[in-house]
């Protein structure tokens, strides 16, 4: 059963912090095994490729083919239901129009001193995009992490999706097709994460890497992070849901489990003020279990990591789901903004009765590559920065160095660095 919690118990504050701080992610064993595989494939390249997806996703890659053909994507996409095409289109021009209204300003311009100031901005070169594979993999997951690498101006991405058994998802081909996708490699785990960060005779490296995965493609991800640059470290998939008793309880159920669906990691935790109503949702929660093709998996999450928390007025609950810091957070109360303006750590927030997170996840617009693990605490979801830099520049005239280098001389000298306080001060003579 799921954790019930009251802020009125005596061992609440207890409780409370060990539900906070409870670790779901990669342990030891993952951080090892990654670091064997990113160091074999830095030495042997597309040999230690082969030989891992012959291990792991069972085919033999000079026979399935390393890469997926334009010839396949524009097939998949021609395969697919008029119903689901629209869908995808749908979803892509929302999420373009979304991550467009991203894009920053370069600036330029000369301050009181004189001082020419300003940032240019970039893209990187090459992106590297991360998608879970196999039968049961998510296109929305590759327009997500593919669009905004298109609207920062990104150049080459590279794609790279395990294939079980040679066999990638069409959707997702046909998603590829639809996002412009032209390279694409079939290969996944920790191994493809490392050929894009060192690259190999075949995959060329890039220069960032985005997209969610399993243990070992995150912890890939943070061990090379310095070699590339990357979106995050994603762990299990979390929502919060902060709803009063007007709401539904089969509603709030199905928000809850459409988390606890993903990985019997995932968490799930509703707050609320109203008794009842908690008794409610739990019940409509063990009536819609048995009914999912996924109930294995939500039944575990919900046992395991769900949580429900009675609290004496919604307003004490926003210090508590600031502590959490979730991925989702869903707001479903008359007046959301009110307690919106409370919330300062969430990776995506969900504004009233009818914004179920789900929605988020496919076609609203907003990128669903979100921080986890209270990383929103520090960190933001994916978007169009993540694939660009900026560089910043400055020009003086001799009127602006007299007007600001005698500051920086005196600096110089008084750390200790001479050279740097001669290079300004010869050009105050």
């Amino acid at each position: 059963m799921p954790l019930k919690l009251s802020t009125t118990d005596a061992d609440f504050a207890s409780a409370f912090t060990a539900l906070v701080d409870a670790r779901r992610e990669a342990d030891e064993d993952v951080s090892r095994d990654v670091t064997a595989i990113l160091k074999r494939v830095r030495a042997e390249g597309d040999t230690a490729l082969a030989d891992y997806t012959q291990r792991f996703d069972r085919h033999d890659l000079n026979v399935s083919g390393w890469a997926v053909t334009p010839a396949e994507t524009r097939a998949a996409l021609d395969g697919i239901s008029t119903e689901l095409r629209d869908a995808l289109e749908l979803a892509a021009a929302r999420i373009t129009a979304y991550h467009e209204k991203q894009k920053p300003q370069d600036s330029d311009g000369v301050d009181s001193a004189g001082v020419r100031l300003g940032a240019r901005w970039n893209a990187v070169d090459a992106a590297g995009l991360y998608v879970p594979g196999g039968r049961a993999a998510y296109p929305s997951s590759l327009l997500m992490n593919v669009i905004p690498a298109k609207v920062a101006g990104v150049e080459r991405i590279a794609m790279v999706t395990p294939t079980p058994n040679g066999e990638i998802n069409p959707l997702v081909l046909a998603a590829a097709q639809i996002a412009g996708i032209e390279e694409i490699w079939r290969v996944g785990g920790a191994q493809a994460v490392a050929a894009l960060a060192y690259g190999t005779d075949r995959i060329r490296p890039v220069d960032v890497i985005t997209g969610p995965g399993n243990a070992w493609v995150a912890e890939a991800k943070r061990q090379l992070y310095g070699v590339v640059g990357i979106d995050m470290v994603a762990g299990p998939s979390e929502i919060v849901v902060v709803a009063d008793g007007k709401n539904d309880p089969e509603w709030t159920a199905a928000d809850l489990l459409s988390q606890s669906e993903h990985d019997p990691t995932s968490q799930s935790i509703l707050f609320t003020d109203d008794a009842a109503f908690a008794d409610a949702v739990a019940d409509a929660v063990q009536q819609q279990l048995p009914k999912l093709t996924t109930r294995g998996v939500a039944t575990a999450s919900w046992e395991a990591n769900g949580a429900i928390i009675l609290v004496r007025d919604l307003d004490e609950a926003m210090p508590l789901v600031d502590r959490l810091a979730a991925e989702h957070l869903e707001l479903a109360v008359d007046d959301p903004d009110r307690y919106f303006a409370q919330v300062r750590h969430a990776g995506s927030v969900f504004l009233g009765r009818m914004t179920p997170e789900a929605v988020g996840d496919y076609v609203a617009g907003p990128n669903h590559v979100l921080p986890t693990g209270r990383r929103a605490r520090f960190s933001s979801g994916l978007s169009v920065l993540d694939f660009m830099k900026r560089t910043s520049f400055l020009s003086l005239t001799p009127q602006a160095i007299g007007a600001i280098g005698p500051a920086a001389v005196a600096l110089a000298q008084a750390e200790g660095l001479p050279a740097h306080a001669a290079s300004v001060a010869l050009r105050l003579k």
